[in-house]
């Protein structure tokens, strides 16, 4: 499987709604980065870490939590996803969409590392 195959599976597995699915290519070594601004922001290493941080805490805090992918950027080692989140608070009621890249970074067939890259604003403005 290339790396862009990797990349693409765990994006069709969130679009599922498969939480295991996504985080199957995340080793014990990934780390995984969330924007600097956004509510989950921080940097988290292996599956359970990323889980309990990132995606346990959207399910906490969010209804209808998607993000649609635009464009899947190959790029070998480096792949990159572009798009946006969409979502409702569960507090506040309100929603938001807000544009967002994913870089994965791989070691051979491995996935190094996660970064998000995001514009928080929106997101924060959902939430206050």
């Amino acid at each position: 499987m290339s790396t862009v195959d990797v990349v693409a599976a765990h994006y069709a597995a969130s679009d599922r709604g498969d939480l295991d699915g996504m985080l199957a290519p995340i080793t014990a070594t990934t780390t995984w980065t969330e924007a600097a601004g956004f509510p989950y922001a921080g940097t988290y290493t292996g599956p359970d870490e990323v889980r309990a941080n990132v995606f346990a805490a959207i399910g906490r805090d969010w209804d209808g939590y998607t993000f649609t992918l635009a464009e899947l950027v190959d790029g070998g080692q480096t792949v990159v996803g572009l798009g946006e989140y969409a979502a409702t608070n569960k507090v506040s009621g309100r929603s938001f969409t807000a544009r967002v890249a994913h870089v994965w970074r791989f070691d051979g067939d491995t996935v190094a590392s996660f970064e998000q890259i995001v514009d928080s604003a929106p997101v924060v403005a959902a939430i206050d």
